[in-house]
């Protein structure tokens, strides 16, 4: 049937449109490059349609997928759509689909097992592509084999579903990094050992040792999953860790990659002490995905708007995440540049080492003399960890 009415709404990827007929939605249209042309592709789809105020049904509509991408606890299932224009194997596609869980995914083949037709992977691709219900019916967490993934008919295409899964707290096969696949730092190295180089003469020399700049971002999809991680592995060896870490992501096998909030909420303690938890993470846990549901935590979106103490101040009030784990957050998740996490051992080793001091120096002490390293002392940092392994090597620089 055609449609009566669209609207545009405000949302976390950006301004989406939406249209309604007298039996429901009949199209969900998700952000163009500018305004203006979500506005024509809206017309375009929806000809008959006009521009109006949206009856009480769908502004109810709009309040969840608003919700749902920000990163709360939204359910989508209520909302009416008008079918009356979907073939019936896409009717049948859709329906599974819709009951994909937040924060989980399914490929396409998957969902053709479900249907009864293992043989249709490619037809349910197919189906997806002319999904006119974006969000309302999920299509960007049906997954390509192998959890990849593969193609996103929106504007952006793979990084744009990346985001939308990232925000739910979902992980796929091949995202690299926290943000959409970016792999940069927030800043350029080159530049910035060329300038930490010229302001210290001392850290120059560290620098020589060393050699190149080889911090590496940490993979990971959310900010829940990177936080959770970081929790996990606190006080303990990598490999315990890894091994603890690996039987908690093994508890939710759909949600690939790790848990989401709504996971560890629905999880038992059983189950969570089980995977080697102690009480007082188990605990820590729970408060982060309380707190990410509750949007304490901040977005993706919000993250990019807040500076580094913003951010700290946020994340220290989880239970168990202290200004160091949101320090190492902000250095190897979100490749801030000036961090100088000043009461970290290894830091104050290696300036010990650096600069030829026979004590631990106070952490005032490198804070006062990280000022010359600004606005670069993530890189500095980098390096004061490698002087402390130089301090250890038998073969000293």
């Amino acid at each position: 049937m055609p449609a009566q009415g669209f609207a545009l709404f405000d949302t976390e990827i950006g301004r989406c449109g939406i249209a309604w007929g007298a039996r429901g939605v009949v199209g969900v249209q998700l952000p163009e490059a500018s305004q203006t042309e979500t506005l024509a592709r809206l017309r375009k789809r929806f000809p008959a349609a006009r521009e109006v105020t949206p009856p009480r049904e769908v502004q109810r509509a709009l309040a969840s997928i608003v919700a749902l991408l920000r990163g709360e606890a939204s359910a989508l299932d209520s909302i009416a759509l008008d079918l009356t224009d979907v073939p019936p194997f896409h009717r049948r596609v859709y329906e599974v689909a819709r009951k994909i869980p937040k924060g989980e995914t399914l490929t396409y083949g998957e969902i053709a097992r479900r249907l009864g037709e293992p043989g249709s992977a490619r037809a349910v691709g197919q189906a997806l592509g002319r999904n006119p219900f974006a969000i309302v019916v999920p299509c960007h967490r049906v997954l390509a084999a192998g959890g990849k993934v593969g193609g996103f008919s929106a504007n952006g295409g793979a990084a744009t579903k990346r985001r939308m899964l990232a925000i739910e707290g979902a992980r796929t096969g091949d995202a690299p990094t926290l943000f959409d696949g970016a792999s940069a730092f927030a800043f350029d190295p080159v530049l910035a050992l060329a300038q930490v180089r010229a302001s210290d003469p001392a850290l120059a020399r560290v620098i020589d040792a060393v050699g190149p700049f080889r911090m590496e971002l940490k993979a990971t999809a959310s900010v829940f999953g990177a936080l959770s991680e970081a929790i996990v592995y606190q006080q303990l060896s990598g490999k315990a860790a890894a091994t603890i870490f690996g039987r908690v992501c093994a508890l939710f096998p759909r949600a690939r990659g790790g848990p989401a909030p709504q996971h560890i909420l629905r999880a038992s303690d059983e189950e969570l002490r089980g995977a080697g938890l102690s009480r007082a993470k188990l605990l820590a846990l729970r408060d982060l995905a309380e707190k990410t549901q509750g949007r304490a935590i901040p977005s993706l979106a919000e993250l990019g708007r807040m500076d580094d103490e913003a951010i700290i101040e946020r994340l220290t009030e989880v239970r168990g995440i202290g200004r160091w784990t949101a320090e190492m957050f902000l250095m190897f998740r979100l490749g801030r540049p000036d961090v100088l996490p000043v009461d970290d051992y290894g830091i104050r080793k290696g300036f010990a080492f650096a600069f030829k001091k026979r004590a631990l120096p106070p952490a005032a002490a490198v804070e006062k003399h990280g000022e010359r390293w600004k606005p670069y002392r993530t890189l500095a940092s980098w390096y004061l960890w490698r002087a402390a392994e130089l301090a250890q090597s038998p073969r000293r620089a």
